[in-house]
């Protein structure tokens, strides 16, 4: 039996915070097992937010500065949470600003050297790039752990900024992106001077326009098969230009939104196998739940707050660890690239 520590990072595309996950491991015989002994949410400040938000339309050099800032940033925050004591790597996926697979790139900023030179611990960035390098989506990545560390699910889905779903079925893994999530609902929720709609309160007093809800469910990305997968750009250019009508109230807009995403989920996972395990900030949003529900004959499930907040960071750090090994963290069933790969950059303090 092999132990391991490790501190799992990641910024989600709905630009809540950090997620930080510290996170204990044991294989035995490929068989692993894992511990969450810490973990927690780092708010970002307001300029940092905004700077993120916003980069995307700015210059190289605007780029440049934000990756060097948000290493130092998640780097002081591990230390923080390490308060002097060690771990075998730091496993930051970033913060997503391009992802264009279809241009062979994705471009994920928080400087690796950075975070090892501020926390003194191996560190582990740029998990996508490898993947996409040999013809991969890049995504998604959290499969292969969902396949290691939660072996009594076979159906899961993830709602954050992105919403994407993982069906381990008994001839191979399918996982994809399948529609926008918290990206869609914090931007209207934005509009209202709110942070996000908290439990869905706007959404479900409002009703779905079914206008809207006709173009949203036929914009072409839903159509492809996969492997797919979102990035910010496809939501500014393609969606939030719809998302914008002032014709239709902010609540009616909200719910039509709500209604978008259980209708895609709900088609995706209709090939599922036992529950579907939902996680990610979506599965704090009792409306869109109830919406899921509606939608489907399934059997939902809502884990433990940590597991619903923390897996994706758990399974980076997983990742990370995974890449000292030298085994795989990108499935080239789950992306479409042309073989496995172990990607990564690993920065040695």
């Amino acid at each position: 039996m092999q132990r391991y520590s490790a501190i799992g990072v990641m910024s989600g595309s709905s630009l809540d915070g950090l997620d930080l996950a510290w996170c204990e491991f044991e294989v035995d015989k490929g068989r692993w097992s894992y511990r969450i002994r810490e973990a927690r949410t780092i708010p970002y400040a307001a300029p940092m937010r905004d700077r993120l938000l916003h980069v995307m339309n700015g210059s190289a050099l605007d780029l440049a500065r934000l990756h060097r800032d948000l290493g130092d940033v998640i780097g002081e925050e591990c230390g923080e949470l390490l308060n002097g004591e060690h771990v075998d790597v730091i496993a930051s996926h970033g913060h997503t600003i391009f992802h264009a697979p279809n241009e062979g790139l994705t471009t994920q900023i928080g400087c690796g050297a950075r975070i090892a030179t501020v926390t003194g611990m191996t560190t582990v960035c740029d998990f996508r790039t490898m993947d996409v390098a040999l013809g991969g989506q890049g995504a998604p990545l959290v499969p292969l752990g969902e396949r290691l560390l939660f072996r009594e699910h076979k159906t899961f889905v993830n709602i954050g900024g992105i919403c994407n779903i993982a069906l381990h079925k008994e001839d191979g893994l399918v996982g994809y992106d399948v529609c926008i999530g918290n990206q869609a609902l914090n931007f209207l929720a934005e509009e209202g001077g709110l942070r996000f709609d908290e439990d869905g309160k706007l959404a479900r007093s409002g009703k779905v326009d079914a206008g809207l809800l006709a173009q949203l469910n036929a914009l072409s990305f839903h159509h492809r098969p996969p492997p797919r997968s979102l990035g910010r750009e496809w939501f500014e250019a393609e969606f939030r230009p719809l998302i914008m009508n002032n014709r239709i109230s902010p609540a009616d807009r909200m719910c039509t939104v709500v209604q978008h995403i259980a209708d895609q989920l709900g088609t995706a996972w209709k090939a599922n196998i036992g529950p579907v395990l939902i996680t990610g900030g979506g599965a704090h949003n009792s409306y869109l739940i109830e919406r899921l529900r509606a939608c489907s004959k399934a059997t939902i499930e809502i884990p433990d707050t940590v597991t619903i907040e923390y897996k994706e960071a758990l399974i980076f750090a997983l990742l990370g660890v995974r890449l000292l090994r030298n085994e795989a963290t990108a499935l080239a069933t789950v992306t479409g690239a042309k073989k496995d790969s172990v990607g990564g950059a690993v920065y040695l303090p």
